[in-house]
């Protein structure tokens, strides 16, 4: 749990409201005395598979508030002729990311 000063969080609170997003909380302070605490929303985690809330606890993804539906699942991929998108995953993963 990260702790701020007030006038820290007001500075630079979209960086703390990321920290929460990803599932960090945060005590806020007023003189060195804990005053409030920014918690993130919890959701009905048992229908997310756990790699997935592991990798957003992370901050490398973002899971949506709605369903997909079953018309994006059955849709046409494009076809990657060039082999380009594994030559980029290759890649990134030689570099470490």
């Amino acid at each position: 749990m990260e702790t701020t000063a007030i006038s820290k969080l007001k500075a630079s609170l979209s960086e703390y409201l990321l920290k929460v997003k990803s599932g960090e909380e945060v005590l806020i302070t007023e003189r060195g005395k804990a005053i409030a605490k920014i918690v993130p929303l919890r959701r009905d985690e048992s229908s997310i598979p756990a790699h997935l809330m592991t990798l957003e606890k992370a901050g490398l993804v973002r899971i949506g508030a709605e369903d997909v539906g079953k018309k994006f699942w059955k849709a046409k991929r494009p076809a990657d002729k060039k082999g380009r998108a594994l030559q980029n995953l290759l890649k990134e993963r030689e570099q470490g990311r």
